[in-house]
């Protein structure tokens, strides 16, 4: 007999999603809470503390209103678009204090398991990266929270929330999202199967290229051009546009293998990181 999968909010989250997307909240606000000069920039990025944590409140705000069956335009789903959106809602939201943005984040973030906790399992929310359904925003929504968790932890020079449990409740976004994200010029042309294995977190799925169009698999192709395996923060990061390919392979967070072990290196640079 199969075994059912536990879940919480109400029954329409994997089991641990909701928990990872409270504790998350929480871990950035303790960041907030040792912060002290919200003006201090944040390494990679063209904004401050305080516009990144404006930035989450604002996100965790508006994907608490998708959740409750809100229709919200927020860009056209191409990452050029969402960036100008970030900028026009950051421009139009002075608020900059460490506590009152804490405090927001995980108030927003609770709003949004409410409201899915609220509603069916099985509907279709629209979103900044096309429909979802719950389950698969309240993935975005987490991993969402760790990329921009990860840049405060570095501004503020303390450490991180990413682990690989969390990694692992990030997968089901990060899956959906690969198509939509996919850069048309880096891939026109390429066919080329890869299958990707995130170390310690769950199946192996595959991904594929023909001319172009981007397929992403439930388990690996046969046959397979090229295996990645990564170590679970490494893929994140990559998969966020935190850390370069040449970076993880020099770390040993990457290993490739295959007919094609040289595509490795390639494969995040077909993908513009939302």
């Amino acid at each position: 007999m199969e075994r059912e999968v536990e879940t919480d909010a109400g029954g329409v989250l994997p089991e641990g999603l909701g928990r990872a997307i409270r504790e998350t909240a929480g871990d950035i606000a303790a960041l907030l809470d040792g912060a002290t000069d919200t003006s201090l920039p944040v390494p990679g990025l063209e904004w401050t503390v305080g516009e990144t944590a404006a930035h989450l409140a604002l996100a965790n705000g508006l994907m608490a209103g998708l959740a409750d069956g809100a229709e919200r335009r927020y860009g056209d789903g191409t990452p050029q678009s969402l960036a100008a959106a970030n900028a026009r809602s950051l421009a139009e939201f002075p608020e900059r204090g460490a506590q009152p943005l804490a405090a927001m984040i995980v108030e927003q973030a609770a709003a949004f398991l409410d409201a899915v906790e609220r509603g069916a399992p099985d509907r279709t929310l629209l979103t900044p990266l096309g429909p979802m359904d719950p389950a698969v925003l309240a993935s975005y929504l987490l991993t969402h929270m760790l990329g921009h968790g990860y840049d405060l932890a570095r501004a503020v020079r303390r450490p991180h929330m990413i682990d690989r449990a969390r990694v692992e409740l990030c997968l089901p976004f990060l899956k959906t999202a690969m198509p939509r994200v996919a850069n048309a010029d880096a891939a026109a042309g390429m066919t080329a199967r890869f299958t990707l294995r995130v170390r310690g977190g769950g199946e192996a799925f595959g991904v594929t290229f023909a001319d172009g169009t981007v397929e992403v698999l439930p388990a690996p192709p046969r046959p397979s051009d090229c295996t990645i395996l990564t170590e679970p923060v490494t893929f994140l990061l990559i998969a966020l546009g935190r850390l370069g390919p040449w970076q993880a392979m020099a770390r040993g967070g990457v290993l490739a293998w295959g007919r094609k072990p040289w595509l490795a290196p390639r494969f995040p640079t077909l993908f513009t990181a939302p």
